[in-house]
Order: structure tokens, then sequence, then C-alpha cells
């Protein structure tokens, strides 16, 4: 005896963003975002502190660079999609550096999207590496429903 099924189509992506540059990071970002967390370590602040340490200078918060990396993804598809971010810092940022943030996206039969994210400073070393998951349904007009705002 047949049966029937149904299913539903999968989703389609929106067009990928352009890559995203964010500084060059000042140490007033720093300590905006370190006011905003309530990380007040003094490695990302103190001069004399960081360099007692054997840093060059302070150093960027990593979670700054990180929150931009996963804000590019979500951005594309939507903070209500995402369900999973893993993120790994490969190199420090020191202030006066810029991070190009840009991914790839591979959409699964069941509809989730896994983005590779990579963010390179401007001497083109990759300083951290990500990737997220997202799930994406798609509505009565194929058109992924991603959250964005305009």
């Amino acid at each position: 005896m047949p049966t029937n099924t149904v299913t539903s189509p999968l989703p389609s992506l929106p067009p990928k963003p352009p890559p995203r540059v964010l500084g060059p990071i000042t140490r007033t970002d720093v300590v905006v975002y370190q006011g905003a967390s309530g990380d007040f370590e003094p490695m990302h602040h103190d001069e004399p502190f960081a360099k007692a340490a054997g840093m060059p200078a302070p150093i960027v918060v990593g979670m700054y660079p990180a929150g931009a990396l996963i804000a590019w993804a979500t951005d594309w598809l939507g903070p209500r999609n995402v369900r999973e971010v893993h993120t790994r810092w490969r190199a420090p940022m020191w202030p006066g550096d810029t991070l190009t943030i840009d991914g790839e996206a591979q959409l699964n039969d069941e509809g989730s999207v896994r983005v590779e994210l990579t963010g390179v400073n401007q001497d083109g070393r990759t300083v951290l590496l990500g990737h997220a998951r997202f799930v994406i349904a798609a509505t009565s007009g194929d058109e992924p429903q991603t959250g964005a705002t305009a």
C-alpha cells in the first residue's frame, strides 16, 4: 500500500554579505567594550601592567572580535536561528589592528546551515576562526526566515 509523504522544501540562503571590516581597533574601543562586558582585566587597558607581563601593549579583549565575528553571521542568517557557536583564537590582536570578517555557508539536507568563519588581520594573518550552526525554516514562498533587521 503506497504511503503519502509530505516533504517541505528546503530553505534557500539569503545572499552572502560582503566581508566586514572592524577597526582599526582603538584603545577606546577596548575600554568601551570592557565597560559594557564588566571585564576590567588590566591586561586590556593598562600599558605598564601589560608591559610588565611581557606584552608590547595592552591586548584587545578576545570576546570583542569574537562577538563581531558571530555578529556578521547572525546579521546574515538571523539571531533567532543560531543554535551553536564556536570560536578559536589563533593570534592576539592589538590596538591599531584591523579585522576582516568573512565566512562560507553550507546548507545540509535537514535545513541546518553551518557557517565557517574567519577573521584576518591587516597583515593577512588569520587571528580568529569560528563556526556556527543555524536552523532556517522555509516559508510558503520558500524565502528563509532570517530574522535580520533592515
